[in-house]
């Protein structure tokens, strides 16, 4: 059982200070269930931090160390920490090296406050959460197939899909309307570049039933 208990200790890691420190008021000021306890600018001072180990790790893969990112995750891992990491870039094998040694999120830098808040609390729940543009390039190959999308998102989709207002699906998923609103822009975003045209209602119902996100009975009764 996930315990709800205090918020999620965040450490930060990214070797530009004024990122950094822009990052680290942009968390404080979005989200009251997070705490920044630590904001560092190298992989040795966050293990030597006195708050170590933290919940989330917030971290950087530029980090120019020359440390491979798996044996960084893999630490994390081994002392219960999950990790979420950020670039200013994405190289789809690089992504997949990192998740593969057990990261839980990716996300480029240029995401908004609300989507980094949302992959740190999903990764705190052990559940996965790659920046929108990031999954584009990583299943560019798969046009005309499904999309891959998060837990989170399947829930936004089916819950809309179902007939739910924006607003219901945000408050039964504890989050804001527009957080709701940015979920679904990154679902249709996701299905526009698989091919797939879900810009109405009743198309993203459709295709959430199709891809069994919803369920036939789930759909009509809603209606």
């Amino acid at each position: 059982m996930t315990t709800t208990e205090g918020p999620i200790r965040l450490a930060l890691v990214d070797d530009h200070r004024m990122l950094l420190g822009a990052l680290t008021e942009w968390i404080r000021g979005a989200a009251s269930d997070i705490s920044m306890v630590a904001a560092v600018t190298t992989w040795p001072e966050l293990l030597t931090h006195p708050e170590f180990p933290v919940d989330v790790v917030l971290l950087d893969l530029d980090l120019k160390d020359n440390l491979p990112i798996s044996l960084k995750i893999s630490t994390l891992k081994t002392t219960g920490v999950k990790t979420v990491l950020m670039s200013t870039y994405s190289e789809p094998n690089v992504v997949r090296e990192a998740l593969a040694a057990g990261a839980l999120g990716y996300l480029v830098k240029s995401e908004d406050a609300a989507m980094i808040v949302e992959a740190i609390r999903a990764a705190h729940q052990g559940e996965a959460f790659i920046s929108a543009e990031l999954d584009l390039a990583l299943n560019a190959s798969d046009v005309g197939g499904a999309p891959k999308l998060s837990a989170q998102e399947r829930r936004v989709m089916a819950l809309y899909g179902g007939g739910e207002p924006v607003k219901s699906v945000a408050f039964q998923l504890g989050i804001s309307e527009e957080t709701a609103k940015s979920y679904l822009k990154r679902i249709r975003e996701k299905y526009r570049v698989a091919g797939i045209d879900v810009g109405t209602k009743v198309a993203l119902r459709k295709r959430a039933i199709q891809d069994g996100i919803l369920l036939q009975s789930d759909e009509s009764g809603a209606l």
